[in-house]
């Protein structure tokens, strides 16, 4: 069983910063992408960030210029640096992993609250 453990969430001021941090349980020879969804109260789940391993990053229109994902292979992990945060960004964030060669499953972490409010 894979495991994916996230953490870094919490309350913040509007304008201020914070990164979260997804990692795998145990090392996870294929992964395809990494990426990071959210969903905010009365509003769908919907993609913020997701980077394709050997490829290059998409945002969401609205975290363009504030949001950036990265990975770290060696240690199964996925960040998200989140600056200039705002009110709207308020959600719970959810990481996943797509893995595997000739089909693709998906693995989902616990799901991280992320407060902006002064």
């Amino acid at each position: 069983q894979v495991q994916l453990v996230e953490s870094g969430g919490g309350l913040v001021q509007p304008g201020g910063s914070l990164r979260l941090s997804c990692a795998a349980s145990r090392n996870i020879a294929i992964i395809k992408t990494m990426g990071w969804y959210r969903q905010a109260p009365g509003k769908e789940r919907e993609l913020v960030a997701i980077i394709p391993t050997g490829g290059t990053p998409n945002y969401a229109d609205s975290v363009k210029g504030r949001f950036t994902i990265s990975r770290d292979n060696a240690k199964n992990t996925v960040y998200l640096e989140m600056n200039s945060l705002r009110p709207e960004d308020t959600a719970v964030y959810y990481c996943n992993f797509r893995v595997g060669l000739l089909y693709a499953d998906d693995y989902w972490g616990q799901g991280t609250q992320v407060t902006v409010s002064s």
